[in-house]
């Protein structure tokens, strides 16, 4: 191997770096365990239907940061799609994030914008809530007990396996609720899906002759042999030190694919559903991804079942309590096992990140990498 530098994982982070260094002159090469690249942003076209699916749940690239609107510009063009949410409970759908349509539909009631205020307030007045101790009792001081156990109770114990109570005020800092009818999802300057798709995005990324891209290659079964090459790691940190400590949280997730003959399932690209009866979170409808596309007669969905990850399973999202927190900052004061080792990305830091923010923190340490090595 003739690389300069050594990446693992092709997903945001780790290619971002890869093709800034490249184009820097670097030769680098791109170690990707999975048999294709775009980690768990990858995308690709279903087989039977012809539709563009976003193989590990939907995403949809939003950002206010101008930079890096900029610079992933420079590697595909986006369509005009707007990110809308819906929530099924108790067989009603609702719109998401709580907006002046949920409350109104919800209380069968049909307040005014400017009555929203006072009417939430009075709903969180009932409980009494003065230091919230738990998941729970915060989100009844942020839209009162009513919304809180339509539309957040059963989700989150279907996402976290735990109940509310037993849950860190702090993972729902904040609970948007509007009090008009807007019903986007997002509020950024910018967003839109690749219009070539997620695939093709992170084709071209890497397209450039510094680049060496090896698939199906377990970074593990080779770092004996890379010596001491200056390396950009995006895998769980605790694995890196082979579990020193103990082994950090994650929620992983599984996909039930199911394949409609008909043109549109339900009628929106992600539908949730808050019933903690109904076993899965939520339901993707990826052909309305791309309304710019020739529409089809069948759809593909994809359900989804969110569970606690075991060591073999992919690790989506970090669990934040204490423990994991301790355990984080063990591995993060530990030195590397090797010289030159930067940690990035959702599983390298512990941390979940937007697409937008991976990218920026990507391009930092992309600099900070060709300054040192200059």
């Amino acid at each position: 191997m003739t690389a300069e530098i050594i990446i693992i994982g092709t997903g945001f982070f780790g290619t971002t770096v890869a093709q800034q260094l490249a184009e820097a002159g670097r030769k680098v090469a791109v170690i990707e365990k999975r048999s294709h690249i775009g980690g768990n942003s990858y995308s690709e076209i279903d087989t039977e239907t012809g539709i563009e699916i976003h193989k590990y749940g939907s995403h949809i690239f939003h950002t206010s940061n101008e930079m890096t609107w900029e610079y992933i510009n420079r590697f595909t063009e986006f369509n005009d799609y707007r990110h809308t949410v819906w929530t099924t409970y108790q067989s009603r759908p609702y719109s998401m994030p709580i907006n002046l349509n949920t409350i109104n539909t919800f209380y069968n009631t049909n307040l005014a914008p400017h009555e929203i205020p006072a009417f939430i307030a009075k709903e969180i007045a009932k409980e009494k809530i003065h230091s919230p101790r738990n998941l729970e009792e915060k989100a009844i001081t942020l839209i009162g007990r009513p919304l809180y156990e339509a539309f957040i109770k059963g989700y989150t114990i279907k996402q976290w396996e735990k109940d509310p109570t037993e849950l860190s005020p702090d993972i729902i800092t904040r609970l948007p609720v509007r009090h008009n009818y807007n019903n986007r999802y997002f509020n950024d300057k910018h967003e839109g899906i690749p219009l070539n798709g997620y695939g093709k995005l992170f084709e071209r990324m890497l397209d450039h002759q510094n680049i060496e891209v090896r698939l199906n290659t377990d970074y593990f079964d080779i770092k004996n042999a890379l010596g001491d090459i200056p390396t950009v790691y995006t895998g769980p940190i605790d694995r890196f030190f082979n579990f020193k400590y103990g082994h950090l949280d994650w929620r992983t997730i599984d996909f039930d694919r199911r394949v409609h003959f008909i043109p549109d399932y339900q009628g929106c690209s992600v539908m949730n559903y808050a019933d903690d009866s109904i076993p899965y979170t939520r339901i993707h409808e990826f052909k309305h991804y791309h309304p710019e596309r020739p529409q089809t007669d069948s759809t593909v969905l994809f359900k989804e079942f969110s569970r606690i990850a075991k060591q073999s399973d992919e690790p989506y999202y970090p669990v934040n309590t204490q423990r994991n927190t301790n355990l984080l900052e063990q591995y993060s004061e530990e030195p590397p096992h090797q010289k030159n080792v930067f940690f990035g990305g959702r599983l390298g830091e512990y941390r979940y990140l937007d697409m937008d923010t991976t990218i920026e923190r990507a391009l930092e340490i992309s600099k900070q990498m060709i300054n040192e090595h200059a």
